[in-house]
């Protein structure tokens, strides 16, 4: 089992692996040499290209875990939201009302119109080393959904936040609920190892709407998957969030936690290091600063991570707490994995 597995199942003995959200994009040279030639659908939806893309960074920096390269709005075209990139996500329409939801399209066989992922995730699985895990990914509902209403979870969002609570993500969440299911299995039996659910809206809404609105569906979304494949693994990852959000997701049967990095790691361990396996979580501003100014804070990060007990960080995945930025310098990208490993080589 490679070392990826083990730090997901928290039975890691040695160097803990390191995989950065979005570590293939907009940064690597790689990436930028391929986007000359092609538009960012086509490298999503053919899948010989979302391969090579996803391949890149394993190539190049030897990342202990591979994440396949797509975009996780995928869903809400399959459900007849139109999408288009110009150069970021553009929908036909969105959620405004109620009435709203019945334009949605619903069903496990729409799915069908994602099967472009499972084939990248076939090609990638049969070309990546043994010793290298690999992840699938979508949005989580509450994400999902915030695209719906507002086209983004930034900015303005005071809309999908009053959505989450008049009926919208309700009936949202009913006609994504078989399609998103349906497209974690086809993840599944393509060769991912975890798939990550990805809520990056989660900090975004009130922490008793997080409690009574999003984790039910969740608590669906894991049941639903399990009971078609029962050794399924899930990373999910919150992000503006903290100890009262996770433990709302105690009860919800996945093996790692993704964070950012508004709490040291060494204390986001002590706070759930015994229930699941935490990805992350360096701050990924950081990386655009000159290398002098970049070594010393790496080095604290790093310090605070050898604080934790052996036994703890059998479960950790390096990483960040939010994707790799536009700009940051391959450089940094190397110094990190080059430390960690000096590091944690023993």
């Amino acid at each position: 089992m490679n070392r990826f597995n083990q730090a997901i199942r928290r039975q890691n003995p040695g160097r803990p692996p390191v995989r950065f959200m979005r570590q293939a994009g907009r940064y690597h040279s790689h990436y930028q040499a391929l986007k000359r030639d092609h538009e960012f659908m086509a490298l999503c939806k053919d899948p010989a290209l979302a391969c090579e893309v996803t391949l890149g960074p394993i190539r190049d920096f030897d990342f202990d875990a591979a994440i396949l390269f797509s975009d996780l709005l995928f869903p809400l075209e399959a459900m007849g939201m139109g999408l288009r990139y110009a150069p970021g996500p553009e929908l036909d329409w969105h959620l405004k009302s109620v009435a709203d939801v019945a334009r949605l399209q619903s069903g496990a066989g729409l799915a069908q119109g994602l099967e472009f992922q499972a084939e990248a995730l076939r090609r990638i699985r049969a070309a990546l080393p043994e010793e290298k895990g690999l992840l699938g990914f979508v949005g989580g509902p509450l994400t999902l959904f915030f695209y719906a209403v507002a086209g983004s979870h930034k900015g303005d969002v005071s809309d999908a936040v009053a959505g989450v609570e008049d009926g919208r993500f309700e009936g949202f969440c009913e006609c994504l609920r078989e399609l998103l299911v349906a497209n974690i299995r086809l993840q599944f039996r393509a060769g991912a190892d975890t798939v990550a659910v990805m809520d990056t809206a989660a900090g975004e809404i009130p922490l008793e709407s997080f409690r009574r609105r999003v984790v039910p569906r969740l608590a669906e979304l894991f049941a639903d998957v399990r009971s078609l494949i029962p050794t399924a693994r899930f990373t999910y990852y919150s992000r503006q969030t903290g100890p009262a959000h996770w433990h709302a997701l105690k009860e919800l049967p996945i093996s790692c936690l993704g964070v950012d990095w508004e709490h040291p790691l060494s204390a986001v361990m002590a706070e759930v290091g015994d229930r699941w396996a935490v990805q992350g979580n360096f701050d990924p501003h950081l990386l655009l600063l000159p290398e002098a100014e970049l070594r010393p804070l790496l080095d604290r990060f790093f310090a605070d991570a050898l604080t934790v007990s052996p036994e703890r960080r059998a479960g950790w995945v390096c990483g960040l707490g939010h994707g790799v930025l536009p700009g940051t310098p391959e450089s940094n990208v190397r110094l990190f994995l080059n430390l960690q490993r000096e590091l944690f080589a023993a």
